[in-house]
């Protein structure tokens, strides 16, 4: 049956980059050919650029997101450690069910739906546990459209904390600077705004992380994310085997990589904010209301409540079986309610919004 192009324009996959795409259809070789590891390590240092960071254990790890996300918590959390967690929205969640997983006490540190943690309830959690091991937060809270701000969560640097950051929604949509905000340890997703397809979770460790990962008194209970145990293949002039990586994939994060940096990351983040300032600034004349927090609105990935009236899944049936648009549902308290709409990555042109506010006319006239 063939396959309906569509205008991906929800909370992920994004419309990845052509020559992401392209790079799907190079032979494949083994994964300790020497050509492959030259890629790889090429990949490896496109990343350390993107993520803004010189950290040696940068790397894909083969899985989506919410593989990064586990891959920093089991590698850095011990049974009865304690873990503070910054929770506004579903991801935020996530971070705290996967910490109890590994054993951890949890710290919550919470806000409502649609508003941005405050960095300084966060540091304060830290003066009251000053023994938790880490602090994770979100920085692209993909459920609701906020950027929590991680900048002023650098003074966690001065502690024994080590800080954890998910970027999964903000990498190379906007500015992630892991060296400068002294992040410990960072995960992503390659489905987003790196315009690449699903499989991929970049990640970075800090020297922190890396300490914390050697000093670990048992083994992460997970083998098969086991950074120690990567590391060894993905770094060091002996490459040891541990499990088959997925070339294509890396093929394919290597091209987008490519196609992120050749046009510049400044510019790859101000061509995000234009497009989302634009439907930030168009979508309420049809009846939106935005949901996010004033000032903390992500220009990558909108909420936004639906106009009075509006069938939330007929409109969405409609959009993409007669325009050939996705957008994204609401989850949990905005399910039903509000849209997610995503701007990223190859996806986030000025086109894209002409196609969404033209069809959404049509449909609401």
């Amino acid at each position: 049956m063939p396959q309906s192009e569509r205008l991906l324009l929800g909370p992920g996959p994004s419309n990845p980059y052509p020559e992401a795409v392209a790079a799907l259809t190079r032979p494949v070789l083994g994964h300790l050919d020497p050509e492959f590891l030259a890629l790889l390590d090429e990949t490896m240092e496109r990343l350390r650029t993107v993520f803004r960071t010189k950290n040696a254990l940068t790397l894909p790890i083969s899985g989506t997101g919410s593989a990064g996300m586990e891959a920093c918590f089991v590698n850095l959390l011990e049974p009865g450690d304690t873990a503070i967690v910054g929770v506004n929205g579903v991801f935020g969640e996530r971070m705290a069910d996967v910490a109890r997983r590994c054993g951890a006490d949890v710290v919550r540190v919470e806000e409502a739906w649609g508003r941005a943690l405050d960095p300084q309830r966060l540091i304060d959690a830290q003066r009251e546990h000053p023994h938790a091991r880490l602090l994770a937060v979100v920085h692209a809270e993909t459920s609701t459209g906020v950027e929590n701000d991680i900048a002023p969560l650098a003074a966690i640097g001065d502690t024994d904390t080590l800080l954890v950051v998910d970027t999964v929604t903000s990498l190379a949509g906007i500015p992630v600077e892991v060296d400068g905000w002294r992040v410990d340890a960072c995960y992503a997703g390659t489905q987003k705004c790196l315009g690449v397809p699903p499989g991929l979770a970049p990640l970075t460790f800090g020297e922190r992380a890396v300490d914390r990962l050697r000093n670990r008194l048992h083994p992460p209970q997970s083998w098969y994310l086991d950074l120690g145990l990567i590391g060894a293949y993905v770094g060091g002039s002996t490459r040891r085997y541990h499990h088959t990586a997925p070339i294509v994939m890396i093929y394919s994060l290597h091209a987008g990589l490519g196609a992120v940096l050749d046009e510049g990351l400044d510019a790859v983040w101000e061509r995000h904010r234009q497009v989302g300032a634009r439907l930030h600034r168009e979508l309420p004349e049809l009846g939106f209301r935005l949901a996010a927090e004033k000032g903390h609105q992500l220009p990558e990935l909108t909420t936004a409540w639906l106009p009075e009236g509006a069938d939330d899944a007929a409109l969405r049936k409609t959009l993409l079986e007669t325009y050939g648009i996705e957008v994204g549902g609401g989850l949990g308290e905005f399910a039903g309610k509000a849209w997610r709409i995503g701007l990223m990555g190859n996806s986030a042109r000025d086109r894209s919004v002409t196609a969404l506010l033209g069809a959404l006319r049509e449909l609401l006239a």
